[in-house]
């Protein structure tokens, strides 16, 4: 779907209390999530302009971003396990 807002919130509503928790606490994926969140954001607005750039650009984006969200997925899932694991 065009101008789908793909934050990590609404994609993984599972995981809130883990995004929350790195965010506060991991520069690692404070900063990478960041970049997620801005990518997606740009994404949205060249989407909502009727796609001001080509075909390859908006390929290259989209895979950069789905490269992202594997990044911080993993990092959210590394640490909802080792919470649950320690429960």
């Amino acid at each position: 779907m065009l101008n789908e807002n793909h934050a990590l919130i609404f994609d993984f509503p599972e995981l809130k209390k883990d995004i929350v928790y790195l965010n506060y606490k991991n520069e690692v994926f404070r900063e990478e999530s960041k970049k997620y969140h801005i990518l997606d954001y740009d994404i949205r607005q060249l989407e909502i302009k009727g796609c001001p750039t080509n075909d390859e650009h908006m390929t290259q984006l989209k895979l950069q971003r789905a490269n992202l969200k594997d990044f911080l997925y993993q990092q959210l899932k590394q640490h909802h396990d080792s919470v649950s694991s320690t429960s």
